[in-house]
């Protein structure tokens, strides 16, 4: 069987390893990959936007199952691209990924049909957006309404720091068109989870829950970044509040977006805040997250890919999808300076004991020498009994891997730890 995973990062190469253990795959191809990818799967200079090159690759190469897995192509509609030409896909199609394509979209989903959020108005003016800031509480949160690379959103403190974010996507356009209108929100405060599931818009089945690391230095400070790390299951989200975020999210929202017409099938993202009031979302995401698919795939213990197909054919209801005990966790490893400026083409050294568990993101294949290529270089993933024991691998680990240049956060699941009563 021939499977083709759509991307280039640690949450791709994290699905191509997972795939791997299909005995039934043959092949395993990855439209564009990277460096690190490619020892698992054969990389084909493919752009994940570019819908066409990938459709006519499929086609050509006579391509069994397509996982699309990153937010762009899913927007652009690659899974109805590929489906209309026969090749069965693991994704939403455009209009139900129009959930994480669009913030006002989600917001007023969410209002229309009662699901937990923060409190909220929209904008397409400039002006009226900067008069609503006059008497906005503080904190307050502007976002960007369209995809931004993670980077649309702003936790302003003071008046002024909300206007000048709000000029910065309206006026200077600094996230281009995705920055047209913007959501301006409460601020919400208490512990964040991240929980993805599968669902087919008749079955959801919540995967377990992780708690990210956004934050580029120890104690959480620093710029907020696409991810330096997780952790995996939170302790903070308990089997009550998971009962009640099914009860009162998830559920719903599978069952407004089958309302709306666009049902939703593939991987979906809840972000969520547990308030004092309970469970609330703070964003939706129409994939795996990355770096949670890094601490939440290896913990998997039935097959991905039949997940994966039952999904696709509506059909999620049929099959088990089990989980190992324990707790995983993901170190990134970065190249310093990140997000900011940074300096690439360093080799890197990975024990070939330790390459099952390191997910490379940003690295690329030069004469052969795996080198880095980008600001989050690898994610080193461990697995273990307990939380403790998962944290104190996955340092062991990344002390073993090398790069010049290389910088990674201290206190990866310090919180979790902490949130366990232990120190």
């Amino acid at each position: 069987m021939k499977v083709m995973v759509v991307g280039g990062g640690g949450r791709e190469h994290a699905l191509v390893k997972a795939l791997a253990k299909n005995p039934d795959v043959t092949t395993l191809y990855a439209l564009p990959g990277n460096g690190g990818i490619a020892r698992d799967a054969t990389c084909v200079d493919i752009a994940a936007t570019d819908i066409a090159g990938m459709v006519a690759f499929a086609v050509d190469n006579e391509v069994d199952f397509a996982v699309v897995a990153p937010d762009d192509p899913l927007v652009l509609g690659a899974v109805d691209a590929l489906e209309a030409r026969g090749i069965a896909c693991f994704g939403p199609n455009k209009r139900a990924a129009i959930l994480e394509g669009s913030k006002v979209f989600s917001k007023d989903l969410m209002r229309r049909y009662g699901i937990p959020t923060a409190a909220y108005e929209s904008f397409t003016e400039l002006d009226a957006a900067l008069a609503y800031l006059d008497t906005a509480p503080l904190p307050t949160v502007v976002k960007a309404d369209g995809l931004a690379l993670g980077k649309g959103v702003i936790i302003a403190q003071t008046r002024d720091e909300a206007r000048v974010g709000v000029r910065a996507m309206m006026e200077d356009r600094v996230f281009g068109d995705s920055g047209s209108r913007v959501v301006i929100e409460e601020f919400l405060r208490g512990p964040e989870v991240s929980v993805l599931a599968f669902t087919d818009g008749d079955a959801m089945i919540p995967m377990v829950s992780s708690m990210d690391h956004k934050r580029a230095l120890d104690g959480d400070n620093g710029p907020n970044t696409g991810g330096m790390g997780t952790v995996a299951p939170n302790p903070y989200y308990t089997p009550q509040l998971a009962a009640r975020a099914m009860e009162e999210i998830f559920i719903p929202t599978m069952e407004a977006m089958n309302a709306e017409d666009r049902t939703f099938k593939g991987c979906l993202y809840f972000g969520l805040i547990l308030t004092e009031d309970g469970p609330k979302v703070i964003e939706y995401n129409c994939r795996f997250g990355d770096p949670e698919a890094q601490v939440v795939l290896p913990l998997l213990s039935s097959d991905l890919l039949t997940t994966m197909q039952a999904t696709a054919r509506g059909e999620l209801a049929n099959v088990d999808v089990e989980f190992h005990d324990g707790a995983a966790c993901c170190v990134v490893m970065a190249s310093a300076g990140y997000p900011g400026a940074y300096e690439s083409g360093f080799p890197i050294a990975v024990p070939e004991d330790l390459e099952a568990e390191v997910y490379v993101a940003g690295a690329k294949l030069v004469d052969g020498e795996l080198t880095t290529g980008g600001g989050r270089v690898l994610g080193v993933t461990a697995t273990g009994a307990t939380l403790t024991e998962a944290v104190a691998k996955a340092y062991e680990q990344t002390a073993r891997v090398t790069f010049d240049n290389a910088y990674f956060r201290r206190d990866i699941g310090a919180k979790a730890l902490s949130a366990e009563g232990r120190s």
